[in-house]
């Protein structure tokens, strides 16, 4: 029997697990990737240490895609987190699974990730070509092949997993689209997901470099709505805000430009009002006869001091024992609720991932083969689908990358 000629655009996660899976049903695969190693993206997810999926079921999965998750109900099925964990695992590689129910590997490596994902290509009889596409043969509505810088390619079928335009240094450019456009299919708009937030606030760059650590967040919208709550770490920068729980709260901050948002940290989330205001009033105690400015060293970071007492109005030289109740409920709310006004979205190639891509309804659910041209396949960051942090959206690459590869190398 001929074994079917299948090409891969793009050795990122998604690209990787298409050409090993089509090679492994007995295609003949040849995987195209512009870097001179695959898996660039791949090396400095979850800080280097690689948040291979998340260790759900599928409905909770589902739940942490924002953007199309319905779409991705025959690909998560036919590959569900579960499955990942016994792959990688079969493979050789020991995964932990940590709060949040984060998946890593143990030895805390995303080399060694991508080592296993490489390795996996190269076992199943793939062919690795360091190569730029740069654009789709068609031929009577089929693709036939890809031009490439320094050679053109023939397939049967191509599976175009080139990513999306965020970290841009990772060879993630937006070639997918481009190749995507020329047959014929939609691009949604392109916006930054899992990005820091910047704010106009001097508050910020005052604080500069300042990690909270158990603090909880809310981002409300201008009606008062809170679009996003979460416990945890974030940090300020001299843009803005940065750290997990911001780039989780950025995917649910859908367009800036007509909505103002308000980020409301907490401080003090462990303290009730009653029990606060009871630390405060030992703490000035203890300090009775100093400057308030000089009475905060245990109740918060150096750095948030000024912005604190600045917000409170209180001159810094006013003793400790002569603040009133009413004083202190004040600055009790300003622990409790300390806000930061947004204004807009770190630039795209900061962003972890590409919110935006190949319109869903012009690729099928169920083989994520296109609806306009046959022959031709997407997987990963390229397609409009994005998840928040915590692994699930590795997890969508993965998952079509498989179903992609499954189907492209079917006879």
């Amino acid at each position: 029997m001929v074994s079917k000629k299948v090409l891969v655009i793009g050795g990122g996660a998604a690209g990787m697990m298409a050409a090993g899976i089509a090679a492994q049903y007995g295609a003949n695969v040849t995987l195209i990737e512009k870097n001179q190693r695959v898996g660039r993206k791949v090396l400095i997810t979850g800080k280097g240490r690689c948040n291979v999926c998340n260790n759900c079921d599928v409905q909770t999965f589902i739940q942490n895609v924002p953007v199309n998750g319905k779409f991705l109900y025959s690909a998560i099925n036919n590959f569900t987190p579960q499955d990942t964990i016994d792959f990688f695992e079969n493979l050789g590689l020991q995964l932990k699974t940590e709060r949040g129910n984060r998946v890593f590997p143990v030895s805390d490596r995303a080399m060694d990730v991508v080592d296993t994902m490489h390795d996996f290509v190269l076992d199943n009889g793939s062919d690795l070509i360091n190569d730029t596409a740069k654009s789709l043969i068609l031929e009577n509505g089929g693709i036939i092949g890809v031009e490439c810088v320094n050679n053109t390619y023939y397939a049967d079928s191509v599976i175009i997993c080139c990513g999306g335009k965020s970290y841009p240094l990772t060879g993630s450019t937006g070639d997918g689209y481009m190749l995507a456009k020329q047959a014929g299919h939609t691009i949604t708009e392109l916006k930054p997901s899992l990005v820091p937030l910047e704010s106009h606030n001097p508050d910020c760059k005052a604080m500069q470099g300042l990690a909270l650590k158990n603090v909880s967040l809310k981002i409300n919208d201008n009606s008062g709505k809170t679009v996003y709550s979460d416990f945890g770490e974030m940090l300020f920068t001299h843009f803005g805000i940065s750290g997990p729980m911001v780039l989780s709260a950025s995917s649910h901050i859908r367009d800036m430009s007509g909505k103002k948002y308000t980020a409301v940290i907490d401080l003090k989330p462990a303290l009730t009002i009653e029990q606060l205001d009871k630390r405060l009033q030992n703490d000035f105690a203890e300090n009775a006869n100093k400057d308030v400015s000089n009475s905060f060293s245990k109740l918060l970071p150096r750095k948030i001091i000024i912005p604190v007492l600045k917000r409170w109005g209180i001159a810094f030289d006013r003793k400790c024992n002569s603040i009133t109740k009413e004083e202190r409920h004040t600055l009790i709310e300003i622990l409790k609720g300390f806000s930061i006004e947004l204004s807009g979205f770190r630039p795209i190639d900061e962003a972890i991932i590409t919110s935006g891509g190949v319109k869903v309804s012009e690729i099928n659910p169920k083989t994520m083969e296109s609806k306009l041209i046959k022959g031709l396949y997407f997987a990963g960051e390229v397609i409009d689908c994005d998840a928040y942090t915590g692994g699930f959206n590795l997890q969508i690459a993965w998952s079509t990358g498989r179903l992609a590869g499954e189907n492209a190398s079917y006879i």
